[in-house]
């Protein structure tokens, strides 16, 4: 198998009575437990922790991300062409920086491959407000909540454009809470329907190969046939795609790489950080523990991304939950 061909799921490659067995070059979501795995792991989390009451209303949004997947009802496949193209273009076919709205008639942005945004999305961010609804909370949630609910379409359309592209306003950074989610489970969704075996894993590897975002963290597996992989899991769509160990997932550089973590913690979690461009990404350690989540375990673990960065390190890219921070 070439470097970035995807091998068949439950396929390893190399001999089958033994010898070297590569990791599979990406793994794509499955929407049906994403989001009620990382719910799990986040109430699990929240126990005891400094955060709980934060951490457990996270986890109640992930509960209702899940129920958004159904909510969200069909979507159609992206054309197998166009995921050919896209491959060929080696470009990512669910580009997010390049999902214009389903109602914009024009040439998708950032190339071949990018097909526009299905408004089912839309379907997906009312689940969620109902939801946020009928949990109450804060008096500013509330507002946001009903703020959300009073605007257009063209205007959430508009949120979503800004998000996608990365010009978030700072007055509409709660809202963007729930259209952020909203557009993880669609995204997801998207991901899940993909044709794996045309997929390849982009130039630049330190993006997803589905959507091309960035990771929201890495893990670096313990079981199965390949222990001690690293995957990347995307921050929007769910993607899991493997990564070299010993090179900066930002700038690729090699010669500077040290893990940092809190003094007496498990060491379930990481920072990895890089002297070349002077970022950091989450590293997590299943050998540590077995439940870990990328998604949940990120956010329990923002006291080390205070420390890393009173050190003088910038995260190499955002949470998408965390925009209100």
């Amino acid at each position: 198998m070439r470097q970035g061909e995807t091998a068949p799921k439950g396929a390893w490659t190399g001999s089958p009575l033994g010898g070297v067995k590569a990791p599979a070059a990406l793994i794509l979501p499955d929407p049906a437990t994403r989001f009620a795995r990382t719910a799990a792991r986040l109430q699990t989390l929240a126990s005891g922790h400094a955060m709980a009451e934060w951490l457990s209303f996270m986890a109640h949004l992930a509960m209702a991300q899940h129920a958004a997947c159904s909510a969200m009802g069909a979507i159609p496949d992206l054309p197998l062409a166009a995921v050919e193209r896209a491959v060929g273009e080696r470009v990512a076919p669910l580009a997010a920086d390049a999902h214009p709205p389903e109602a914009v008639e024009a040439e998708p942005l950032g190339g071949v491959g990018a097909d526009r945004r299905h408004p089912a999305w839309r379907d997906g961010l009312t689940a969620l407000l109902d939801s946020a609804d009928a949990a109450g909370g804060p008096a500013a949630a509330r507002a946001v909540v009903a703020s959300l609910r009073g605007r257009s379409p063209e205007a959430v359309e508009a949120l979503a454009d800004g998000f996608l592209g990365g010009g978030v306003d700072a007055s509409d950074t709660g809202a963007l809470l729930y259209v952020a989610a909203a557009l993880q489970v669609y995204f997801t969704r998207r991901a899940a329907s993909l044709p794996a075996p045309v997929l390849r894993l982009l130039p630049q590897r330190g993006l997803c190969p589905c959507c091309g975002s960035t990771p929201v963290a890495g893990v670096v597996t313990e079981a199965g046939r390949s222990p001690g992989a690293r995957y990347l899991h995307c921050s929007l769509c769910s993607t899991a795609w493997n990564h070299v160990r010993a090179v900066c997932i930002t700038c690729g550089g090699s010669r500077s790489l040290v893990l940092q973590g809190i003094e007496g913690d498990p060491g379930v979690v990481k920072a990895e950080t890089c002297g070349e461009c002077h970022t950091y990404a989450k590293m997590l350690y299943q050998g540590r523990d077995v439940g870990v989540d990328p998604f949940a375990d990120d956010l329990a673990s923002l006291g080390l991304d205070i420390l890393v960065a009173e050190a003088g390190w910038s995260r190499h890219a955002p949470n998408p939950l965390l925009l209100v921070g």
